[in-house]
């Protein structure tokens, strides 16, 4: 096992990675014997993890309920949300209890701002299941669910109480899930390290394939990215923009499309593109680095197109919606070379409109 910790001050907590973690002594720190706490999960998760994870926990001695959510991005909402703070009030948990998120991105984001908001701030624990929620969701303390009108727009920064990276989890993913966990595996070579990009290129049939080496090492690169940046930049005031590469765009897609349509991944992906695109358009990138980074995405099986029926029309509104948005004015990740992005702001939008049509 693997122990990493995001130094936050009284923030700090544990990252944990490897296989069989459930078995740990311990592991469910901060929990101990006879706390309360809640599960959330989804219905998927819950007819294959569920029962294991409660089986561990009430072995340790912690008192567990339950919330079982539907399965989707489009649940991520403040309705759904209720039925956790529900659950909550119902069992009479206090302002001592806390919450545990077994499921990818979509559990992770709506038990942190359930967490947040009950009682004014309770503790919460990850346990991502995804590859994405592994190498990115769950680390950091951004919790939010959707609006209609744009993602992960109701939100609170909430660190958790410690992250339980458990390998295993991975084995049941779908291929589809587990391919678009890559994009942002991507995303952080291309912003933070070319070696790291040239290992991709070398060993991402070792990821696609789950060889338990390789995906450990992956996954603990991604994770020491993100420490290093949430630690200089908590709540997102600069460097941690850096994190958005692709995001622009790929927000921009998702809820024009319909939360779920497109994965979270996928729109990333294509978002990464069009992100490279706009900053060889501006004379920023080499297009030599333009073609690797497409090259990649293709061999993963990631979209490097948005939708063909998406037309530039389609996303300003949501630009202007986007959190990096300053004053009116639009502001986007874009990479400079392989290892390295900025932020850009006032970007022409003539260069935006002809980078989504060259991309439909």
């Amino acid at each position: 096992m693997e122990k990493l910790i995001v130094d936050l001050g009284k923030n700090s907590y544990f990252i944990s990675i490897g296989s069989n973690l459930l078995v740990k002594k311990n592991i469910f720190c901060p929990l101990k014997s006879g706390d309360q706490a809640m599960l959330v999960t989804n219905k998927t998760l819950a007819n294959i993890w569920k029962d294991k994870v409660l089986y561990y926990l009430n072995k340790a001695g912690i008192r567990v309920n339950q919330v079982v959510l539907p399965d989707g991005e489009k649940y991520k909402n403040l309705y759904e949300m209720e039925s956790i703070i529900s659950a909550l009030l119902e069992h009479r948990h206090g302002r001592d209890s806390t919450l545990i998120a077994l499921g990818g991105g979509v559990i992770g984001d709506i038990t942190g701002f359930s967490a947040a908001v009950y009682q004014r701030g309770i503790r919460y624990i990850q346990i991502p299941t995804t590859l994405l929620s592994q190498v990115d969701a769950s680390i950091g303390g951004k919790t939010a669910v959707n609006h209609l009108l744009g993602k992960n727009m109701i939100g609170a920064f909430w660190q958790p109480s410690s992250v339980l990276i458990n390998i295993d989890f991975l084995h049941t993913l779908p291929k589809r899930e587990l391919i678009s966990g890559i994009a942002e595996i991507i995303k952080y070579s291309i912003i933070f390290d070319v070696d790291f990009f040239v290992w991709l290129e070398n060993n991402i049939d070792g990821i696609l394939s789950l060889d338990s080496e390789v995906i450990k090492y992956c996954i603990l690169k991604c994770c020491e990215f993100k420490l290093k940046l949430i630690e200089l930049d908590e709540r997102e005031m600069n460097l941690r923009a850096l994190l958005n590469l692709g995001h622009t765009y790929g927000h921009a897609i998702e809820s024009h499309v319909g939360y779920g349509n497109w994965l979270h991944g996928e729109a990333v992906s294509a978002g990464i593109v069009m992100a490279a695109r706009t900053a060889e358009k501006m004379g920023k990138l080499d297009n030599k680095d333009v073609q690797r980074i497409e090259l990649l995405i293709d061999r993963v099986g990631l979209p490097i197109k948005g939708p063909k029926n998406m037309l530039p029309s389609s996303y300003f509104p949501h630009f202007m919606r986007d959190k990096k948005v300053l004053s009116g004015m639009i502001r986007m990740v874009l990479p400079v070379k392989i290892g390295q992005a900025e932020i850009f702001t006032g970007i022409d939008k003539s260069v935006i409109s002809s980078v989504i049509e060259d991309c439909i």
